[in-house]
């Protein structure tokens, strides 16, 4: 079983930037997929972003049109850690960030195909 905490949210200032990075234990997870949700007061759960191991590219990674060429997702598998770089941030940024992973090496975008989250971290973005 993986267990993931998230860390690194925080309180920024609209056109700064954060790093949210989510660690690992229990098990490795270098060919899982990992994504990052966000969840805003009164909204839904939606996705950010996923890496998904790929024999052609290694790691092949999808973003959310909201967040495109703002936010970059990586992974560190000697750290079992991946990682969330959110630049440019805005207002409407402002959610509980999620990690998480799922054994299928099919990157989705759906919350319900990843089988492992963690608890969440705040991100505040003022304006």
């Amino acid at each position: 079983q993986v267990q993931l905490v998230e860390s690194g949210g925080g309180l920024v200032q609209a056109g700064g930037s954060l790093r949210l990075s989510c660690a690992a234990s229990g098990s490795t997870f270098s060919r899982y997929t990992l994504g990052w949700f966000r969840q805003a007061p009164g909204k839904e759960r939606v996705f950010v972003a996923y890496q998904r191991w790929n024999t052609y590219a290694y790691y092949v990674v999808d973003y959310a049109g909201s967040v495109k060429g703002r936010f970059t997702i990586s992974r560190d598998n000697a750290l079992n850690t991946v990682y969330l770089q959110m630049n440019s941030l805005k207002p409407e940024d402002t959610a509980v960030y999620y990690c998480a992973a799922a054994v299928s090496q099919a990157g989705s975008v759906s919350a319900s195909m990843y089988d492992y989250w963690g608890q969440g971290t705040q991100v505040t973005v003022s304006s």
